[in-house]
């Protein structure tokens, strides 16, 4: 006979495991070395690694997922939906030769900054926009930014980019780190077939694509 598992308990050991995920999540993101992190969703996150892969300062970016409540989720939860997570690249940099003002700066020509539902031909809550900061001094560069941005009348539409506290990061499969490296036909031809070039064409100007 199987022993019962006392709802109470179960609650009790999900409670535990999000905590040390946090906890977890919290030790990665703390500067060290002088280093920092910054979390930006852009939508598909293989397309968000090369504009800051190619930043003089960034020393790594990595794809994964945050935002949501699932511990540890897979790429087929996240994109299924529900989890509440988004497709994120998280940037470790240093902060010596590269500003957080400066990843933004990179961050807001490669997204659409006007779409709700996500980014392109990705659609869906997973593949929304967002700044997820690491601290107050973060939170108030980014929301300078996008109040820049708005005050700048470029767009008619509202700005729906979302900034909000980051939380436990859970990087992706080993198969979506550096996509754009190992399977570069792959990528530039669903970047093409997704229209993201285009799009952005059309939102910045001669904004840098990738």
């Amino acid at each position: 006979m199987k022993p019962r598992i006392i709802p109470a308990l179960a609650a009790a050991a999900v409670a535990l495991a999000a905590a040390a995920a946090l906890a977890q999540q919290d030790s990665a993101t703390m500067p060290e070395d002088g280093h920092a992190v910054a979390t930006f969703a852009g939508g598909c996150f293989w397309c968000m690694e090369p504009p800051f892969d190619e930043l003089e300062g960034v020393l790594s970016t990595i794809s994964g997922y945050t935002g949501g409540s699932t511990v540890d989720p897979t790429y087929q939860e996240v994109s299924a939906g529900g989890t509440g997570h988004a497709e994120v690249v998280q940037v470790t940099y240093d902060p010596a030769k590269v500003t957080y003002e400066q990843l933004l700066d990179v961050f807001w020509p490669n997204i659409d900054p006007l779409d709700a539902g996500g980014q392109f031909c990705d659609r869906g809550d997973s593949y929304r926009t967002g700044i997820f900061v690491h601290g107050e001094e973060q939170r108030r560069l980014a929301e300078e930014s996008k109040q820049a941005l708005t005050d700048s009348r470029r767009f008619a539409q509202p700005i729906v980019t979302e900034i909000v506290d980051a939380g436990p990061f859970y990087p992706a499969e080993d198969y979506h780190q550096d996509y754009y490296q190992t399977n570069p036909v792959r990528y530039k031809f669903y970047r093409w077939n997704c229209g993201r070039d285009q799009r952005l064409t059309e939102l910045w100007g001669d904004a840098p694509t990738h």
